[in-house]
């Protein structure tokens, strides 16, 4: 499995908060007006997933596998033209701060690797710039 990180990202705002928004999909409806609209199209989401086309990947549904309370968020595919994992991992610097990181692992051979890598790079980091800059 080949791993893409987001650089850590510090979000003003504690672990719990930041832990109790991101795990509720349904708080994604106060920031949808934040996505890339050229990029992103089609969003809809529950509690639990999250559906979406991304130009140029096309359809991409995430579900919520495992929450660690207070400390990650897992998430894995359920369509997707590449299947993957997400992790959105928090942790505590003060009261009122945190970090956060984002990982996508997921299987490629060489030359996939190399047509992606730039891409999937840029995506998590503004990925991660977007969910550090949500007021929680």
């Amino acid at each position: 499995m080949i791993k893409f990180e987001s650089s850590v990202k510090m979000v003003p705002a504690s672990q719990e908060a930041v832990y109790e928004k991101l795990s509720d999909l349904n708080n994604l409806e106060k920031v949808k007006d934040r996505l890339p609209q050229d990029k992103v199209k089609n969003l809809s989401f529950d509690a639990e997933s999250l559906s979406m086309e991304v130009d140029p990947v096309g359809k991409v549904t995430l579900q919520i596998v495992e929450k660690e309370p207070c400390k990650c968020i897992k998430f894995g595919t359920t369509t997707s033209p590449l299947p993957f994992n997400l992790w959105i991992q928090i942790l505590p610097v003060t009261d009122t701060e945190c970090k956060m990181k984002l990982t996508i692992g997921l299987e490629l051979n060489p030359f996939m690797k190399a047509m992606v890598q730039k891409p999937l790079q840029e995506g998590i980091e503004k990925m991660a710039g977007m969910l550090a800059m949500i007021p929680y």
